[in-house]
């Protein structure tokens, strides 16, 4: 499993990076983990925190859960810049993760949230780190996914099938992944698809819980 000796990165008097999808999508985010956190979701462990805009915001809004930020090391200084200014006490350290060279941390989470993630890595990768989670999640505990999803193979919107376009131009093992794939290999963990709920822009926030 990680580690997380992830020791403290140094931080730069540089300016705090920020992504203006994370700015526009946090409010509905939030809305939605607001409307389906239990009274025992004491942590939540964000995968791919990014810029720790999202890490920042959810604990402000949320200051009865610890708010556990992981990404690369790469990410963690810009992750630190945020948390340092924020100057919250339930936003911890980020810990190091990285789909396919590390193991999910062990972090103890009630919930484990990732937005965005899925369709930027091969599907190799999605599969090792829906693998991981079925390993790793308690029983009762909660895996929620923001992004696109095609359903039945088939774009929700001509938008998505551009954008998923675009995607693969960049990456071609990039790609919008399928709804039912995602249930699949999580149902094998018995892990159960529990909400799915559109959200603005062509996104879908999708909701999981492992059963005992």
């Amino acid at each position: 499993m990680f580690s997380e000796q992830a020791s403290k990165v140094m931080i730069k008097k540089t300016e705090k990076p920020f992504a203006p999808a994370c700015e526009r999508n946090q409010q509905v985010i939030l809305e939605v983990i607001k409307q389906y956190l239990r009274s025992e979701d004491k942590k939540i462990l964000e995968v791919g925190s990014g810029t720790g805009q999202h890490a920042v915001y959810m604990a402000k809004h949320l200051p009865h859960v610890l708010w556990q930020p992981s990404d690369v090391l790469a990410n963690h200084q810009g992750i630190n810049l945020w948390r340092q200014e924020a100057g919250l006490n339930n936003v911890a350290e980020p810990l190091v993760y990285e789909i396919g060279k590390n193991h999910l941390p062990e972090a103890q989470a009630d919930v484990i949230f990732t937005a965005n993630t899925l369709h930027i890595m091969s599907l190799k990768l999605v599969n090792v780190f829906l693998k991981e989670v079925g390993e790793n999640l308690k029983p009762g505990g909660r895996l929620l996914i923001y992004g696109p999803f095609k359903y039945k193979g088939q774009f929700t919107t001509d938008s998505n099938a551009e954008f998923d376009l675009w995607l693969k131009n960049i990456d071609s093992n990039r790609g919008i992944r399928d709804y039912e794939h995602i249930c699949e290999k999580l149902k094998g963990y018995n892990i159960h698809n529990i909400a799915d709920i559109s959200m603005p822009a062509n996104n879908q926030f999708l909701l999981f819980e492992k059963h005992d």
